[in-house]
């Protein structure tokens, strides 16, 4: 039995799986899964429904990551199509999840259908979590940690993420740069404009200690990264009158960093500087740090070569490698095994009439299976 990619994309673009929602999405995808041989297994965390599933038991294990979470449609009225009928106009799918990721996970699923189980020099598996769009603390990180506990072995991962920019398959994200977040709070001592003594004004060392941060050059750049940056994304004081210095002002930044730091000297750095902040003042300078991950790259080499040689076999087109864009569940899996992004364009990913082009889905389709079959023909036993 083969999969037709399309329809499959369509039923699970059909579950309104809205973050932390599954909406019956994981069932259509384990339905279709289980009918080729896969043996599946519910790896719930917290209210997340996630997903392993392996065919085969030997060496090596090829697996693909996705992700059936959506983020919200925003103004349903303002979509021309409705964002979860999965409708097909001239030769396009729209829908919440068309582009990221539900295409990409049908086109694996039907790339897979097209192998006898028993001509697999090895495994086929997938990772797929409802909790990528979120928070992502009860997603891939922890299905990750219980296969690792459990002794699963995966070698290999492919994460079907929107990877591409302009065409398909012109881009392969080897690499993510990691991201830190931190919250920097300054508490004095509320009074009047007219008697500054009386007061201690928490706005100039707040703004002094975020100049500082921001005047730093964190690095020139890193092989395949550009530079690290840090930006200001807000600063709070609540203050409504004009003769009153506040009590509190807060700010909050995010520093996105290539392989040159990672979280935890980053956070030494930020700590020390909120410590100078404080010398001398009569109130309190707080931080509170969150690392979302740290930068990671799968260093070119017969895997990465493998993916690029079948996007090559199926469009013509040699992807080029990069690391650009945001954070992805690329960051917990790679503490398992080598891992690279490849799926559709991105152009209309968490927009209003989300689509992709019927043919670019079975055209990812071919390239998943001619991955498949370069993949075992260079690390199959």
């Amino acid at each position: 039995m083969t999969l037709d990619p399309v329809a499959l994309a369509q039923d699970l673009i059909r579950r309104p799986s809205v973050t932390p929602a599954d909406a019956g999405a994981m069932d259509v995808l384990q339905a279709a899964l289980t009918g080729l041989g896969f043996v599946c297994r519910r790896m719930r965390f917290g209210d997340i429904e996630n997903l392993y599933a392996r065919r085969g038991t030997e060496g090596p294990n090829l697996c693909f990551a996705g992700h059936t979470d959506v983020v919200p449609v925003g103004d349903a009225g303002a979509w021309s199509r409705p964002p979860f009928e999965a409708r097909i106009e001239d030769g396009v799918l729209y829908g919440r999840g068309a582009v990221d990721m539900k295409s990409a996970i049908a086109a694996f699923a039907a790339a897979a259908s097209h192998f006898d189980p028993a001509t697999v020099p090895g495994s086929l598996s997938f990772l797929i979590t409802g909790d990528e769009e979120g928070v992502a603390e009860h997603g891939t990180g922890p299905v990750v940690e219980q296969l690792r506990a459990e002794g699963e072995r995966i070698d290999h991962c492919v994460l079907g993420e929107p990877s591409s920019a302009a065409q398909l398959g012109d881009l392969l994200k080897i690499g993510r740069r990691g991201s830190l977040n931190a919250w920097i709070t300054v508490e004095g001592r509320q009074g009047h404009v007219a008697y500054p003594r009386q007061a201690a004004n928490p706005i100039p060392v707040l703004i002094r200690l975020l100049a500082r941060l921001q005047d730093r050059v964190l690095d020139e750049g890193y092989p395949r990264f550009p530079a690290s940056n840090l930006e200001v994304t807000t600063i709070d004081v609540g203050n409504p009158a004009t003769n009153v210095i506040p009590a509190r002002a807060a700010g909050r930044l995010n520093i996105r960093f290539n392989p040159a730091h990672d979280g935890a000297n980053l956070t030494a750095w930020l700590e020390e500087e909120r410590s100078r902040a404080a010398e001398g003042f009569e109130g309190s300078v707080t931080l509170e740090t969150r690392l979302t991950g740290n930068a990671f790259i799968t260093e070119p080499g017969p895997f990465v070569e493998v993916c690029q040689r079948a996007v090559e076999d199926v469009t013509g087109r040699t992807p080029e490698l990069s690391t650009t864009g945001g954070i992805s569940d690329a960051r917990f899996i790679r503490s398992v095994c080598p891992v690279l992004e490849l799926g559709l364009v991105g152009a209309t990913m968490h927009m209003v009439d989300e689509r992709a082009p019927v043919a670019e889905i079975t055209e990812l389709t071919a390239i998943y299976r001619r991955l498949i079959e370069r993949y075992f023909e260079r690390f199959g036993g």
